[in-house]
């Protein structure tokens, strides 16, 4: 499992803590959109929210950051 994935699951599962936390029958429906996509996403590599933003216009630039053990 990659990086992303688990990131895309953790931050998921942070949301649906909250969203337990607070109440199923309080949390507005629009919560839930983001918990499902992220869990999509880390389950399935294909993230729904990086297709859209892609349609919308906007480049798939890799991220640039200096991580211990890289290839820099």
């Amino acid at each position: 499992m990659s990086a992303y994935r688990m990131l895309f699951l953790f931050t998921a599962g942070v949301i649906l803590l909250g969203i337990w936390l607070t109440g199923f029958n309080k949390a507005h429906w629009v919560l839930y959109i983001p918990v499902v996509s992220l869990t999509f996403a880390g389950i399935s590599g294909i993230c729904p929210g990086l297709i859209f933003w892609k349609m919308v216009g906007f480049k798939n630039e890799p991220l640039r950051c200096n991580l211990p053990g890289s290839k820099d």
